[in-house]
């Protein structure tokens, strides 16, 4: 086989497009003139049929009772308010897909390039809300809900989160699709449909995190379309025999054929009307129920291919300690790559566009390393189905994707046994081989051109991990498969450039990677969770939110106004009302009071031993300790504290469990010591989710985000707590760092050691070791306290307490002292409670760089090469 291709050719910026006609008719077909002529049956007869949008309250009301009596089959007066729900629910949809339509038509006659976001995780939280803001109709909605008998708040509370994700990553993927709608950008998402999500989060008595299946989808879900008509075969397992013509062609047969089935999920773009879409796959048997081994009384095997489908979509992220549990996941990523691959590449083949142009129309993001199948996969299509030489296929597949690194933890970067993916995936095991060994794109050949007999680096740098089993690394593939590389925070980016990816720097130059600083959407993370500041931010700027929420920058406006007092009082006015608000919800779901004239300190995410809640609740231990031992007129002058904690820890991490039993159990002890409640108070609260962080957010005086310097990434809760005018307590670490720039280091309580110190630390910890009462007395009377058996059976918290004893990987002993001057310092400066707002009004005024339209504009610009493609222009 040979090419007349020129794999130099690919790549490059695309010419200006011709707007064509389609082969399969998905473009208006048009006269002599130029004119679009209507496709089929009379014109005026369709065109005086079609609806418009539901915008004012008379047609809104009539939307919603018209849902009432068709689509739920329900009257007035048998109503709930769950069936208000969804009917409001099916009313605002209704005005998303007559934008959803418009958009996507408006996509398939520009013909733009686009881009698709691949993120195993997806945690948009509740939909209603978010949609009506982003219309710009929630006061007509709220208007028609209160004239049919229901408030909308009501109604809000009817919708269950939707348990696409688990934490940072799944967030940042909701962010950007929401501002991809906002700038009119052409992007979609491609995601898996989970039926039950991670897990619901239950607390025993006495602090022991419970599992319970999280049946999200048991009513019915509004917000999704099924298509039923989209979708692809994938298959697993069989035999992937090479063919014998000198080519690296294979033909993959046999094994396992899966359906997966889309669901479309309307994303809408704020004060416009783009709408883009993020497609969700299920997975169903291709072949369903067995007649015949049901009929010969074998009732297991005829449902076991069902079930073996199904499983796939089941729950998002399955317990990889099991060989079962480490195939299934393995699974679901080939699963939901591969059928996200056929639809961008059916989308394109109706452009009627040679297959070399995949660069000029596609780009693919990776949202971390989960989606890094598609780049075998990719060049499996290439190869076996389009008969491509494998050096263009090659070419094509390195300048259609992106790489996002999101953990400079080596531990964290995701490897595959050789032989699971022999097994389960043995076509693409071979085209991995081939791109380490193979031809011209021999890797390794490249590699040993440019760093002769260097066999250390050729180890390193293999995409292939030698030990027992053999390993494949994904990052690495990742990266030598995508055309640009980028970390999430600007520290984050030149850890990855000089540590876990620095020899690939060395081998493809340092352009390759670059950073893109994460960012959170305004839309949710102010206006919506934060209404009445979002008001008082619009009365001051005397601008129109539908201005500034597209434009955060605006927010410096606020500064001057530091020194305006009744200002300052309207701020604290709804910083103590969203405490209010948190303390009810406290109240109707666990029966606890708070004290809501306390300091709030919130800590906010998933347990892992790197984001040191640990060093937090150790902390909450030692100012306990601290008051006992105070005299009652030395209390007096104490600040009023209320910490929150919540997160959930993966099943599987014990440590992690551990950390929340102890964070209960100090709280069941402190929360009633009559000597400190008023003083100190701890709430762990269960089943963290995007609805509860809305709630929390707003509340916060001080948030926590305390990792490990040189662990986290990025963060993005820090981003939501300072929008919302929380001041931060941190390390110098991910965006900490950035967030400190922009809003001033006055404005932030830094503490700990900085990354280069890090590894020195754990080395003089490793070899040479100081007792804990001669190194931290006061974290060694923490230690003493807990060993007592003052919160429970001290037993049970001995595996928590050594790993740091012993190893301290995390560097809690080393930082404990001067995160407790921190949290001193934080106390001195709330007793001027007019300075204390005035950081919090500099804190927000300063956050516009941190919107997630400031990200995809980046990403669209400097990555992708995609332009926006506004509805009706």
């Amino acid at each position: 086989m040979t090419s007349t291709i020129d794999p130099k050719a690919i790549g490059k910026p695309p010419r200006r497009r011709h707007h064509v006609r389609t082969l399969t008719g998905y473009l208006p077909d048009t006269d002599e003139s130029g004119k679009e002529k209507w496709p089929r049956g009379d014109e005026k007869t369709w065109k005086d049929a079609i609806r418009g949008p539901d915008t004012d309250t008379t047609s809104i009301t009539k939307s919603v009772v018209n849902h009432v009596q068709t689509s739920l089959a329900r009257q007035a007066y048998n109503l709930d308010t769950s069936g208000a729900y969804q009917a409001a629910a099916l009313s605002v949809r209704d005005n998303l897909i007559l934008n959803w339509n418009d958009t996507q038509l408006q996509y398939t006659r520009k013909a733009p390039k686009r881009a698709y976001y691949l993120s195993l995780e997806f945690l948009m939280g509740r939909t209603l809300d978010n949609a009506m803001l982003n219309l710009g109709l929630k006061d007509n909605y709220k208007e028609s809900v209160d004239k049919l008998g229901f408030n909308m708040e009501d109604l809000l509370e009817q919708e269950r989160d939707a348990a696409l994700g688990n934490g940072g990553l799944g967030r940042l993927a909701a962010c950007y699709l929401d501002s991809s709608a906002s700038q009119e950008l052409p992007v979609w998402g491609y995601g898996l449909r989970y039926r039950y999500g991670i897990f619901q989060q239950l607390i025993s008595p006495e602090g022991q995190q419970l599992e319970a299946p999280d049946p999200w989808l048991e009513m019915q879900n509004p917000w999704e379309l099924p298509r039923l008509d989209v979708n692809y075969e994938i298959r697993f397992y069989g035999q992937a025999e090479r063919l014998n013509d000198g080519t690296p062609r294979a033909h993959w047969t046999g094994g396992q054929e899966v359906l997966a089935v889309a669901y479309d999920v309307m994303i809408p773009g704020c004060y416009t009307k783009s709408t883009n879409n993020l497609r969700l796959w299920e997975s169903k048997p291709k072949r369903g129920f067995d007649l015949n081994s049901f009929n010969a009384g074998n009732y297991e095997g005829a449902v076991g291919e069902s079930n073996s489908a199904f499983a796939i979509t089941s729950v998002l992220y399955p317990n990889d300690q099991t060989t079962f549990g480490k195939e299934l996941r393995l699974k679901q990523q080939y699963f939901w790559t591969a059928a996200s691959l056929a639809d961008m590449i059916r989308r394109f083949k109706n452009l009627g566009k040679p297959i070399t142009d995949i660069p000029d129309y596609i780009a693919i993001q990776l949202n971390d390393t989960h989606p890094t199948l598609v780049i075998p996969e990719l060049m499996r299509i290439l190869v076996d189905e389009e008969d491509l030489d494998w050096d263009v296929a090659w070419k094509i597949t390195t300048n259609t994707v992106f790489y996002t690194n999101h953990t400079v933890l080596p531990e964290a970067l995701e490897k595959w046994p050789v032989p699971l993916m022999e097994h389960l995936l043995p076509r693409h095991m071979q085209i991995i081989f081939d791109i380490n060994m193979y031809a011209l794109s021999h890797f390794l050949q490249t590699v040993e051109r440019k760093f002769p007999n260097d066999r250390d680096r050729l180890a390193r740098m293999s995409l292939i991990e030698e030990g027992y089993p053999q390993q494949v690394r994904m990052a690495h593939l990742a990266c030598i498969g995508s055309k640009k590389v980028n970390g999430v925070a600007e520290l984050h980016s030149d850890l990855v450039r000089t540590t876990i990816l620095k020899d690939f720097v060395e081998l493809e130059g340092i352009s390759k990677f670059s950073n893109v600083t994460n960012g959170i959407t305004p839309r949710r993370w102010l206006d919506q969770c934060n209404p009445e500041l979002s008001a008082l931010i619009s009365k001051t700027l005397k601008v129109d939110k539908s201005v500034w929420l597209k434009d955060l920058d605006r927010l410096e406006g606020l500064l001057p106004f530091t020194e305006d007092a009744a200002f300052r009082e309207e701020w604290a006015a709804v910083k103590q009302h969203n405490k209010e608000r948190l303390a009810a919800h406290v109240k109707a779901t666990l029966g606890l009071d708070i004290n809501t004239h306390a300091m709030f300190d919130v800590q906010i995410k998933r347990l892992h031993e790197y984001k040191r809640q640990t060093l937090n609740i150790l902390g909450v231990i030692h100012r306990y300790i601290t008051l006992k031992a105070m005299s009652p007129e030395e209390r007096k002058k104490v600040n009023p504290r209320v910490v929150f904690f919540a997160g959930k820890a993966a099943p599987g991490y014990y440590i992690a469990k551990i950390t929340i039993r102890l964070i209960v159990n100090v709280a069941n002890i402190i929360n009633v010591d009559p000597d400190t409640k008023d003083l100190l108070s701890l709430y762990f609260l269960p089943d963290y989710s995007v609805s509860l962080a809305e709630i929390l957010i707003p509340t916060s005086d001080i948030s926590q985000h305390i990792s490990t310097a040189g662990t986290e990434a990025s963060g993005t809760s820090n981003m939501k707590f300072c929008l919302n005018g929380g001041l931060l307590v941190g390390t110098v670490d991910g965006a900490n760092i950035e967030i400190a720039e922009s809003v001033g280091e006055e404005n932030v309580f830094f503490f700990g050691h900085l990354t280069p110190a890090v590894e020195d630390l754990r080395h003089e910890h490793r070899y040479h070791p100081v007792p804990l009462e001669q190194k931290c007395p006061a974290l060694a009377r923490v230690f003493e306290k807990i060993s007592s058996g003052a919160f429970g059976d001290a037993g049970v918290y001995e595996p928590l307490l050594a790993t740091i004893r012993t190893g301290d990987y995390y560097l809690i002993t080393e930082d404990f002292d001067s995160y407790i001057q921190a949290l001193a310092m934080v106390d001195e400066a709330y007793l001027d409670r007019t300075e204390w707002v005035k950081k919090s009004i500099r804190t927000t005024a300063r956050m516009g760089k941190f919107s997630s339209d400031r990200c995809i504009m980046e990403y669209a610009d400097s990555y992708w090469n995609i332009e926006p493609c506004p509805v009706g222009k």
